[in-house]
C-alpha cells in the first residue's frame, strides 16, 4: 500500500459525503472514489473499513436503511464540529483573498474555496450580507486576469495525488518553440505565480544536479499519467529554499548570482514601491538614484525588468548580463532604425 493511501481515501470519502444530503451506498461510494482518485478499482470491504475507521476516530458517520439500500451519511455533529464565527472585517478579507484565487477556478483547490464561501453566505443574515456588499464596493481587486484551469482539472488532480503518494508522473510537455515531448517527473509541489500554475518537480532523466529541479508550467502540459514508480520526497526546507529564491519561473535554476542594477532618480520610486524580490538590497546614491542588488539564476530573469524601465535603468553587473543586454538593444535598434 502506498504511503498515506488510506488517509487520502478517507479524506475523499468525507468530501463526497459532505456534498450529499441523503448519503451514499457502498456501491455509489465505490464508483465516486474510484473516479475522483483515478483508481483502477477498489473493493467495497476496503471502503467499509475506511468508514468504520472514521467512526472510531469520533467523526459522526452513520448508516441507515433506505429504498436504495444501506446508505452512509454524515450526521449533524460532523457538519457542525468546526462551526466558527467571523467579523465583518474578516469577511471582507476573505472575499479579497477569494478574488485573488480566481486563476484556480476549475481546480480541486477552487472547489474547496467556493464550498466554504457558500457556507459563509448561508450563515450571514440577509441584512448583514446586504450591508457587507455595499461596504465591499469600497475596495476593488485588479490585475487578476480572467484565467481558468478547468480544462486541466484532471491533470492537476493527477499531479496532486502523485505529490501525496510520492509517485512519478509521465507528462506530455510542450516548451515554447519546441515539439511536444514525453517526460517523467517527480512532483513535489504546485505553485501559483502571477496567475499561472506551475509544478515544482524533478526531471527524472536529467543527470545534472543544477537543472534537475525545475518549474513546469501547467499550461504547457497536454497529458499527465500517474505511474507505478515511487520516489523519495526531498526535505521541505530544500523545496522552500528553491521556491523562495525565485524571481521568475524559469524552467530550471542553477546557483544564483548577484545582479546589480542602477536606476536613476526618475524611476527610483518604481523599484522601491514594487520590489523585484523580498530579499533585494537598495542603496541610495547622492544624486537621488538607487543601486539595486538582487539574486537571480538567469540573465533573462533580470533583463526584461530592466528593459521595462527603458533608459532609466542600467545593468552594472555581471558582465554577461551587460553583454546580453547590449546585443538585445543592438538588434532592437536595427529593427526600429527606419
Amino acid at each position: 500500500m502506498a504511503r498515506n493511501e488510506q488517509l487520502i481515501r478517507q479524506h475523499k470519502i468525507l468530501q463526497i459525503l459532505e456534498r450529499v444530503r441523503y448519503g451514499k451506498t457502498l456501491e455509489e461510494l465505490q464508483a465516486d472514489v474510484t473516479d475522483e482518485l483515478g483508481l483502477g478499482s477498489i473493493h467495497q470491504r476496503t471502503l467499509r473499513r475506511d468508514l468504520e475507521a472514521l467512526q472510531a476516530a469520533g467523526i459522526d458517520v452513520a448508516n441507515s436503511e433506505s429504498p436504495r439500500g444501506k446508505v452512509w451519511k454524515l450526521g449533524p455533529l460532523a457538519k457542525t464540529a468546526t462551526k466558527i464565527s467571523f467579523s465583518a472585517t474578516e469577511l471582507i478579507a476573505l472575499s479579497l483573498g477569494r478574488q485573488l484565487m480566481f486563476p484556480l477556478a476549475g481546480t480541486p483547490f477552487w472547489q474547496g474555496i467556493e464550498t466554504f464561501w457558500k457556507k459563509i453566505q448561508e450563515e450571514v443574515p440577509e441584512a448583514v450580507l446586504t450591508h457587507y456588499q455595499k461596504y465591499r464596493k469600497s475596495l476593488s481587486v485588479l490585475g487578476v486576469p480572467a484565467k481558468s484551469y478547468e480544462k486541466q482539472r484532471g491533470m492537476i488532480k493527477t499531479i496532486n495525488r502523485a505529490i501525496i503518494e510520492n509517485r512519478i508522473v509521465e507528462i506530455e510537455y510542450e516548451s515554447p518553440g519546441k515539439p511536444k515531448k514525453v517526460r517523467q517527473i517527480e512532483p513535489h509541489r504546485i505553485a501559483l505565480f502571477q496567475s499561472s500554475l506551475y509544478v515544482v518537480a524533478t526531471a527524472c532523466e536529467d543527470p545534472h544536479p543544477d537543472s534537475r529541479l525545475r518549474f513546469w508550467k501547467v499550461d504547457r502540459m497536454h497529458k499527465a499519467t500517474i505511474t507505478d514508480l515511487y520516489f523519495q520526497q526531498p526535505p521541505d526546507q530544500e523545496i522552500d529554499q528553491f521556491v523562495g529564491s525565485t524571481v521568475s519561473m524559469f524552467a530550471s535554476r542553477k546557483e544564483s548570482s548577484n545582479y546589480v542594477i542602477r536606476v536613476n532618480s526618475r524611476a527610483a520610486c518604481w523599484v522601491i514601491e514594487d520590489p523585484i524580490h523580498a530579499e533585494q538590497e537598495l542603496k541610495e546614491l547622492a544624486d537621488g538614484s538607487v543601486e539595486l542588488t538582487v539574486k537571480a539564476a538567469h540573465n533573462m530573469e533580470i533583463i526584461p525588468r530592466v528593459l521595462s524601465m527603458g533608459v532609466n535603468a542600467e545593468i552594472i553587473a555581471p558582465e554577461s548580463a551587460r553583454a546580453e543586454m547590449a546585443e538585445i538593444i543592438k538588434q532592437m535598434s536595427g529593427r526600429y532604425h527606419d
